[in-house]
């Protein structure tokens, strides 16, 4: 079967307005930029995966059976935005978890990439050809282990600003509006232009 790239979205702050352990959907919302960044990625015809921590099932925040009904108001959500939710995979653990069968470090937890090689092998995706678009460094740098191009949306959501060698984006944008754009600058140019700047670019502290 024939690999394909594909592009991974982080959900809380990147596609969604980030409300903390919110599975309810009458409260899921586009966060700024997210549906004018969908309906451009929509058009390219790549599989869009979302990649997401759901920590509040190992803490008790809600359950897992609440996963469901929030995955199909996402995909309608991506519907309406002109897009077509492609995948969907989640973490449920935390290492301080309520739950034993939760309660571990594991290899699928950003920043480990192990979501990414699940979805990569469930669905035939060429990682090195992917991108993943996240608003915290700890997707950066799930997707560059992974093996993919990353965009940070510098929306104020990363507050560590922990640096390191697979914590350097290819690109920074204000939201999904503007990391969708430079995707598709980059397919319409073959390939990616410059380096990864440096953490002091992005926002953090000198």
């Amino acid at each position: 079967m024939a690999m394909t790239p594909a592009i991974f979205l982080d959900k809380d702050g990147t596609v969604l307005a980030d409300v903390p352990y919110n599975v309810d959907p009458r409260r899921m919302r586009f966060a700024p930029g997210a549906a004018a960044g969908l309906a451009l990625l929509g058009t390219l015809g790549l599989p869009l995966i979302v990649i997401s921590n759901q920590p509040g099932i190992a803490l008790a925040k809600f359950s897992i059976d609440a996963v469901g009904p929030m995955r199909k108001r996402l995909e309608d959500m991506f519907i309406e935005a002109g897009a077509r939710l492609s995948g969907f995979y989640f973490c449920p653990h935390h290492p301080r978890g309520v739950y034993p069968a939760y309660a571990k470090i594991c290899d699928c937890r950003k920043p480990a990439p192990g979501l990414l090689h699940i979805a990569a092998q469930r669905m035939s995706i060429d990682l090195a050809a992917s991108w993943l678009v996240g608003d915290i460094l700890d997707d950066v740098e799930a997707g560059r282990r992974a093996g993919c191009r990353t965009v940070l949306i510098d929306n104020g959501n990363e507050t560590e600003w922990r640096g390191g060698q697979w914590r350097r984006p290819d690109r920074v944008e204000k939201d999904l509006a503007g990391a969708s754009r430079w995707i598709v600058s980059c397919l319409d140019r073959g390939g990616l232009q410059g380096g990864p700047p440096s953490l002091r670019t992005v926002g953090a502290p000198a």
